[in-house]
Formats: structure tokens, C-alpha cells, sequence
């Protein structure tokens, strides 16, 4: 059985607005002033509840400005290599100038996707003897306490 989000209407919400975006400029591609205040709703929603965003979401909005960056509609994209061996995708907002350089390896692998960044896939602690099951005359680690028993104390004399 699935574990139940904490804030799903939340992540609804959030779903609906980035829809909603995408919609509009897939209509028109005029309408990018509506797509940015639906983009900028949902940032303040996510900021406000303290809630993460997935990657691939966050890598399709301008920081700056907060417009949805859909490639030759609202951004350019460009592929660079820094060297030989690094590439990088450039996707520069046509509306506010911010760039956003991307890495371009395939080997890479985002830490959301890893399998121990999941929490179905952690193990739980197994729980120990409780400190309140144990008898008293015992210390928690299993010796007997210093303080002799009044049986112990009688034979002694």
C-alpha cells in the first residue's frame, strides 16, 4: 500500500497550475504574461507550504522572472562543451535575459532518482527493549543495581 502524502492537495494544486500553464501557451503563444502568473501562483503556493518541487518542473521555470520555458516559444536552447568531455545545455528566458546552464551527462544520476533517497526503500529501526519493560532492580544494560536487597543485606550480617 502506497504511504500517504503529506500535502496532497497541495501537489494537486501545484500539478493544476503547471497544467494550466502549459496550456495556455500551447493554445496561443501570446498568452505568456497568464502562463507566467500561473508559474509565479504555484512558486508561491511551493514557498509558502515549504514544499519541494521536482526537477524536471523546476528546470522548465525561469528563477528570475518565473516564466515557463518551453524551447523556441519563451527560451532558446543551446548545447556548449566546456571541454571534451563536458557538455552543457543553455536555456537562456527570452523575457528577463536568465540563463540556466543544464549538464549534459548520461552517466548522471539526481539524487531523487537514487533508490536510497526514497523512503519506501529505507529500512525502519527495529525497536529495542523498552527502558520501561525492564525490571527495576536491574540496570537498563542487564546488570543487578549496586544497592544491596534487604534479603541480601540480612545474610551479610
Amino acid at each position: 500500500m502506497a504511504a500517504q502524502i503529506k500535502d496532497k492537495e497541495a501537489y494537486q494544486r501545484l500539478n493544476y497550475l503547471y497544467q494550466a500553464a502549459h496550456c495556455v501557451l500551447s493554445e496561443n503563444s501570446e498568452n505568456v504574461e497568464l502562463a507566467r502568473f500561473y508559474c509565479f501562483t504555484q512558486r508561491t503556493i511551493a514557498r509558502r507550504l515549504v514544499l519541494r518541487q521536482d526537477p524536471s518542473v523546476k528546470r522548465t521555470l525561469c528563477k528570475k522572472c518565473c516564466s515557463l520555458l518551453i524551447p523556441g516559444v519563451t527560451a532558446t536552447t543551446r548545447q556548449r562543451r566546456k571541454n571534451s568531455k563536458t557538455r552543457f545545455t543553455v536555456v537562456r528566458c527570452l523575457s528577463c535575459g536568465q540563463s540556466k546552464k543544464l549538464l549534459n551527462n548520461p552517466d548522471h544520476c539526481l539524487w531523487v532518482d537514487r533508490p536510497e533517497a526514497q523512503l519506501q526503500q529505507q529500512k525502519k529501526p527495529e525497536p529495542g527493549p523498552s527502558l520501561k519493560n525492564q525490571p527495576k532492580d536491574k540496570e537498563p544494560d542487564g546488570s543487578a543495581s549496586s544497592e544491596p536487597s534487604a534479603a541480601q543485606s540480612t545474610a551479610s550480617t
